[in-house]
């Protein structure tokens, strides 16, 4: 699949038929991330892959997750981040973000759906999963098989700003 045809294929899943997710598609996923370029290349996200029905059990308490049966948490490493000198830019929520990403294309690349969730409570999976204070949740990203219609990946053109207020050319 091309890349744009993929990029616009990708939707946000709200309903999972709980088939669980095969090794082979779950080490694509990871190894998308692994991939994924971060900030000085410092690698400064850790994952949690979690697919026990204690550990979704222990995420439902934070998050809606719609019974996805793999849910993958992606947590920054603030003790490993790059941070921008001329203004202390930390960049470890932008390396996670990109993680996500590449991820979430390659779960629609092979078959699967897939949601960013940033509306979680974050304590509760520090707490439940025993996160150190050097690790952040930034996001969870459930995973799974759907039997809901695909949306039409035309869409972009109708739930997105134009493009000529997306980009300017040498000013803004």
């Amino acid at each position: 699949m091309e890349f744009l045809e993929l990029a616009k294929s990708r939707y946000s899943v709200r309903s999972y038929n709980g088939k669980k997710v095969e090794r082979e598609k779950l080490d694509k996923i990871l190894y998308a991330a692994h991939t994924a370029p971060t900030a000085a290349n410092l690698q400064p996200v850790k994952l949690i892959v979690v697919q026990s029905d204690e550990g979704l059990k222990k995420i439902n308490q934070a998050a809606r997750i719609y019974n996805a049966p793999l849910v993958i948490i992606v947590c920054s490493d603030t003790s490993k981040a790059w941070i921008r000198k001329y203004d202390s830019k930390n960049t470890v929520d932008i390396d996670a973000s990109i993680l996500t990403d590449h991820m979430m294309l390659e779960a629609t690349d092979l078959g699967l759906g897939s949601l960013w969730i940033c509306w979680f409570k974050p304590d509760v999976i520090k707490e439940e999963f025993h996160l150190p204070n050097h690790l952040e949740p930034i996001n969870l990203l459930a995973i799974g098989y759907t039997d809901e219609q695909p949306a039409n990946p035309e869409r972009h053109e109708k739930t997105r700003i134009n493009l000529d207020e997306l980009v300017s050319y040498e000013t803004l």
